[in-house]
Parts: C-alpha cells; structure tokens; sequence
C-alpha cells in the first residue's frame, strides 16, 4: 500500500476516533437533531426549514436501527468525505506527501470537528462547497466539460441538502467576470450543467410552490428572531477563530493566487471569497454559514506552503504541524462538551469571554446554547412515558407539545414506539394525527408559559393535572411542564385543525 493512502487512512481513523471522545455521557442527542429525525419518518420533497437531503440520510439511519452511533456516524462521514476531497484537491495542485499531511491536519483540527459532531444539515453542507469548488478547480485546470457537469450535480444535490449554497453560486459568478475565466460563460456546457442542476432540483421547488414556499417564511422569521442579533464585527471576528490553528494556511492561499505563477489561474477563489464574505457580513448572516469556503483555500495553502518549505526550512514544516494542533488544544475546552454540565458552569469566564455563551435571544447563559440543547431530553421522554402509560386508552391520546425539540425528543426516546408526539412549530404541523378523535391529551408547555393553571383548557377537558417539570440543571428546557388532560368535552381535532390553519406559513 502506497504512503499515500496509508496516511490518508491514518487520518481518517484519527477523525472518527476524536469524535467518538468529544461528548461527555451527560449529554443527550441535541434539539435540532431529533426534528431531522423525525422527517426521516415523514419523506418529503421538502420541509419547513431544510429541503430533504438530511431526511434521506435519516430513513438510512432508521434502517439501521435509529441508535445515537448511527446519528452520530453520518456527520463524521460527511466531515471525512470534506477531508478526502481536500485530499485530491491537493493532488490536483501537484503537492506532494507533506501537503497532503499538512492539509489533512489543516481539515481535522478545525471548526469542522465541531461541525461534523451534530446530526444536522451543516456536515453536508460543508461537503458540498467543497465539492463544487473542487470541481471548478478541475475544470479550471482541464476545461474538460465534465467538470461542469459534476458541479452541477455537486451544487444540485447540495441545493437538496442547505439552501445557503446559493450563496456560493452568489460569490463564484461576479469573481468569474471579474478574471480570466469569465470566458466560462461563452461555453455552451454551462448553460447544459445549468439545466442538470435545475432537473435535480425541480423536485423540491414544486413541493415549494405547491406549500406557498414555506422558505421564504423560515427566512423571514429567522431573520427576525436570530439573524437580528448577529453583530457583523463578531461575524468577520468568527471566521478566523474557525480555522485559527490553520489561519497561516489560509493566508499563504491568498497569497498564492498573485505571487506563485502556477496558482495565478486560480484567483477566482480569491474574488469568490471576498463576494461571498461581503454578502454573508451585508446580510448579518451567521459565522457557520460560511465555513464551506475555507476547505478548498486549505488546499492550496498546503501547496504553497510545501514549495516554501525547502529543505533548508524543513523545521517550518514540522513547526507548521505542531502549531495547528498546538492552537487547537486550547480550543477544545471551548467548543466540545467533553466536561460536565457543572463542570463547564463552574468555569464559564473563558466561553464568556469569546462570546460563547450568548444564546440567540442575546444574552448570554451558564452554557454555550448548542450545549444547553443538549440536556433534559431523556427526563422529559420518561416523564411522559409514564403518564402515557396510566392512559388506558392510547388510541384517542395524542402527546402536543410546545416545541420541535420536545416533540422530536419524545419520540426518539420514548419506549412506545407509536406515541407519535407533535406541535404547531416546524414540519410537525403537518404530522398531527387527526384521523382518530382525540380525546386526551399530554400537554408539554415551556417554562415560560403565562397559563400555568390552564384556563385555556379547562372548559375542553373534565380533567386537568400538572404531572411533572423537567429538572435537570443547565438544561434550556429546565422547568418545561408536562400536563395530563383527560375526557374532552368537545371536539380537541376540530380546534387542532383550526390551531394548525392559524400557525401555519
């Protein structure tokens, strides 16, 4: 076996090991994790958030047999594709055995270690800039036809996993004009690449329109409730903590496109990254959307850097190495729930510092909020797991609750496998059973609901009861309440029909 592939194996061994130690057992699967579950039960052309790639990685996993190994595999694998097709983009380039070593450790102790530790759509995502901007890269090199084509399939199916690859196409297409390539546009194959990527994605923008385009309002709402937070300084401030160990790698990219003679073909990557920055910072979008950028820079960087590093400075190279993971180690305290919940209270003066306990509303809270999304889920599963019990007839029971994450959480943990538990928020909207009458009802509310003695449904049930609150500390859903409401006196599916016209987009 050649040094090449065995490096590149070591490499990937090394990923799925650090994943496999960067989540404390405290922690349970997070908030966004079990909604995209959930859609892999409900298959679709599209959702209210996401288009439906990550729910085709979800029927996978059902398959498998839904356990958190398989929830957690998928991103890791869609991180160490990231890192393969970096790999080839270096070979492409012509770098030898130590770039390739440098690009990899430029991969795998990065942001991406983080990203790749959840099951959402942002792994794939990721994946898929890569994807695209190494094709560009070959066609650059080739200006064979195919590599158009394989964009196109690339941008297609990343289109079908995360809307915000848009905005790639947004940067790429005005640093084309701006530089040599603009001669792309001449080329009939584009405009036959352009066609494989709208068949590929046809399928999606029809469920769009046939649903009023559910995105459009996702957009809106998440620009009023999050995006509106986002501070533009910490934004720019972000995209050099994500790949800080390797920023140096990044520079010597940027350097490259003018200076290095070979790379002076390539500076439409320079002017794609400026577009695509402006616009995310303009937008106020937030810092993760842009990290699809970096892994193809991190490429020729490693280039660069080893036709720099002659044999005279064969130390930088060592040094090189040692620095990326040397500043990373720093890092992972930071960004990993490899400690407690109590732990990493006790000690929040660094998070606080670097802004990472400020959750979406603003303010900031004991944990970092992907941490505190992580916690209560199991208490809160096995709390309605026995009220649901008592309930002798399960048939007409329905389990409503206040957020995607309660209903997602429910059931993946629950020990009935058909409590099938939903709310107004998100893709559940559209999963209420109302095919059986309901006639009770598990009412999960959060913790700052203003009805704690439900007025609201006291004239719709003979019975009402406050059964439990989520306790665990630190969690965001701590003191969510879990109702019991018995016997109703009229029609629950006629006033649920009515909630779900009033909430939905």
């Amino acid at each position: 076996m050649q040094k090449k592939t065995l490096l590149l194996w070591f490499f990937i061994i090394t990923k799925f090991a650090l994943h496999a130690v960067m989540i404390a057992p405290e922690y349970d699967l997070h908030r966004d994790e079990y909604l995209h579950l959930d859609q892999g039960k409900h298959l679709a052309w599209g959702y209210l958030s996401v288009p439906p790639f990550t729910s085709w990685t979800s029927y996978i996993v059902l398959l498998l047999g839904n356990s958190e190994f398989w929830v957690k595999f998928f991103p890791v694998l869609f991180g160490v594709l990231t890192m393969v097709v970096v790999w080839k983009a270096i070979e492409e380039l012509g770098g030898g055995l130590y770039a390739l070593a440098l690009g990899a450790t430029a991969v795998t102790f990065s942001v991406l270690l983080r990203i790749n530790m959840l099951f959402q759509p942002n792994s794939t995502d990721v994946f898929g800039w890569t994807l695209v901007y190494f094709c560009v890269l070959c066609y650059i090199k080739t200006e064979h036809k195919k590599w158009l084509y394989w964009a196109a399939v690339a941008f297609g199916f990343s289109f079908l996993n995360k809307y915000n690859i848009v905005f790639l196409v947004a940067g790429l297409v005005p640093a084309l004009l701006l530089t040599s390539q603009r001669k792309v546009f001449a080329n009939k194959q584009l405009y036959v690449a352009a066609l494989i990527v709208i068949l590929i994605i046809l399928p999606n923008l029809i469920w769009q329109y046939q649903n009023n385009f559910p995105v459009l309002h996702h957009m809106q709402l998440l620009a009023k409730t999050q995006l509106v937070n986002v501070n533009r300084v910490d934004f720019l401030k972000e995209q050099i903590l994500y790949f800080i160990g390797s920023i140096f790698v990044v520079l010597a990219a940027l350097i490259s496109f003018f200076i290095y003679p070979p790379f002076k073909k390539y500076q439409v990557f320079f002017w794609a990254l400026v577009f695509t920055l402006s616009l995310f910072t303009y937008l106020r979008a937030k810092g993760y959307y842009a990290i699809g950028l970096y892994p193809i820079f991190l490429a020729f960087g490693s280039v660069y850097l080893e036709v720099l590093f002659v044999r005279r400075l064969v130390w930088l190279r060592v040094a090189a190495m040692l620095v990326i993971v040397g500043l990373f180690i720093p890092i992972v305290g930071l960004a990993f729930p490899i400690k407690s919940p109590a732990e990493i209270a006790a000690n929040g003066g660094r998070l606080k510092k670097f802004g990472l306990l400020r959750w979406e509303d603003g303010k900031d809270h004991e944990l970092p909020q992907d941490f505190a999304d992580m916690l209560g889920w199991k208490e809160l599963a096995q709390k309605v797991d026995m009220e649901y019990e008592k309930i002798a007839d399960k048939r007409h029971t329905v389990v409503l609750c206040d957020s995607y994450g309660q209903a997602g959480a429910i059931n993946y943990y629950s020990r009935f496998k058909n409590i099938g538990a939903v709310t107004m928020n998100a893709d559940y909207i559209n999963w209420v059973p109302l095919d059986e009458e309901i006639k009770n009802v598990i009412l999960i509310q959060n913790a700052d609901d203003d009805d704690k003695d439900r007025k609201k449904e006291q004239p719709l049930f003979q019975e009402i009861h406050l059964t439990g609150k989520i306790e665990t500390p630190y969690a965001r859903e701590r003191g969510t309440s879990i109702y019991v409401l018995l016997n109703a006196k009229v029609s629950i599916n006629e006033i649920l029909k009515k909630d779900i016209e009033e909430n939905r987009w």
